[in-house]
C-alpha cells in the first residue's frame, strides 16, 4: 500500500507538468557521442514518452565520431580549420554515409524501442527531409572549406506542418544549396538556428558532462547575463556557448544534460 501511495503521490505531482508542456515544441541537439552511449536507449525511451505526453519534437543529430571513424577507414586525412572540418569530396562520402547511417539507427530505436517499453503499441513516426537550406562557408584566411557549409534557411513551415501531423522531425547535419550541392555543416548550428526559425519553447542539449561546470561545481540555473561570465571557466564551453547563442536568439528555455545519466531528460 505504502509503494501504491508513493506512486500516486507522483502521479499528481506530475500532472501539471504534463499539462504545461503539453503542445510545447522542443528541440534536441543530440551529438555523436550521445548516440554512442549505453545510455542511449534509455534517451529513446524517454523521447517516446515525451511525444506520446504531446510534446512536439524536433531531433536534431550529430555524428563527428561516426564520420571520423570512416575518414579514419578510407585513410584520409583529418583537416580543420577555426575548429571547422575541411570537407573536400572524398570526406563529404564519408559525412553523407555516416549521417545517413546515424538517422536511420535512430529512426530504428525509435521504431522497436517503443515496442520493447511501457509504450507498446505508441506508434512514433518520424520524419526527416530537406528542411536546412546551405552555403558555403567559402575562404577563410586563405583556406577553401570546400563542402563544409553553414546555414542560409530553415524551413520553419514544413517543420510546423509535421510537428502538428504529430510528427517528430529529424534532422541530419546537412544542408543543401538550391543547385543541389549538399554540405557539412556544424550540429551546434543547425540546432541554433532551427530552434530560433520554428520559435521552440526549449532547447536541450545532450553533453557528456551533467551541466555547466565551473571550477568542479554543478551550476543548476543561471540567467542569461550569468551564463555569459561563466562561460571562460566552464569545462564544457562548447555546449554552454550553443546554450547561450540559443538564448540570444529568443529561446526561453535552455537545458544542458547529461546523456550518460539515465532519465536526466525526464528530470529536467
Amino acid at each position: 500500500m505504502a509503494d501504491d501511495t508513493s506512486y500516486i503521490k507522483w502521479f499528481r505531482n506530475s500532472a501539471p507538468y504534463i499539462n504545461a508542456h503539453r503542445g510545447k515544441t522542443f528541440v534536441l541537439m543530440i551529438s555523436g557521442e550521445a548516440i554512442e552511449h549505453t545510455n542511449f536507449d534509455n534517451i529513446i525511451h524517454d523521447i517516446a514518452l515525451l511525444n506520446s505526453l504531446g510534446v512536439n519534437l524536433v531531433l536534431v543529430h550529430g555524428a563527428r565520431p561516426q564520420i571520423e571513424s570512416r575518414v579514419q577507414q578510407q585513410g584520409i586525412d583529418s583537416r580543420f580549420h577555426q575548429d571547422l572540418r575541411i570537407t573536400d569530396a572524398g570526406t563529404l562520402a564519408c559525412v553523407c554515409d555516416a549521417a545517413g547511417s546515424v538517422r536511420a539507427h535512430i529512426e530504428a530505436l525509435l521504431s522497436m524501442g517503443v515496442a520493447n517499453s511501457p509504450m507498446h503499441g505508441a506508434a512514433i513516426r518520424v520524419v526527416s527531409g530537406n528542411y536546412v537550406t546551405a552555403k558555403p562557408f567559402g575562404v577563410i584566411d586563405g583556406v577553401d572549406l570546400e563542402h563544409t557549409g553553414q546555414v542560409r534557411r530553415v524551413d520553419a513551415d514544413a517543420i510546423h506542418r509535421q510537428l502538428a501531423q504529430d510528427n517528430v522531425v529529424l534532422i541530419s547535419p546537412l544542408g543543401y544549396s538550391p543547385t543541389g550541392e549538399i554540405f557539412n555543416i556544424a550540429l551546434e548550428d543547425i540546432v541554433v538556428e532551427t530552434a530560433a526559425a520554428i520559435k521552440a519553447d526549449k532547447l536541450i542539449v545532450f553533453d557528456e558532462l551533467p551541466g555547466v561546470i565551473c571550477e568542479g561545481d554543478l551550476i543548476r540555473e543561471c540567467e542569461l547575463s550569468e551564463a555569459r561570465d561563466l562561460l571562460p571557466t566552464a569545462e564544457n564551453d562548447y555546449a554552454l556557448l550553443t546554450v547561450i547563442r540559443a538564448a540570444e536568439r529568443g529561446i526561453p528555455r535552455c537545458h544542458l544534460i547529461g546523456f550518460a545519466e539515465d532519465g536526466a531528460l525526464l528530470e529536467e
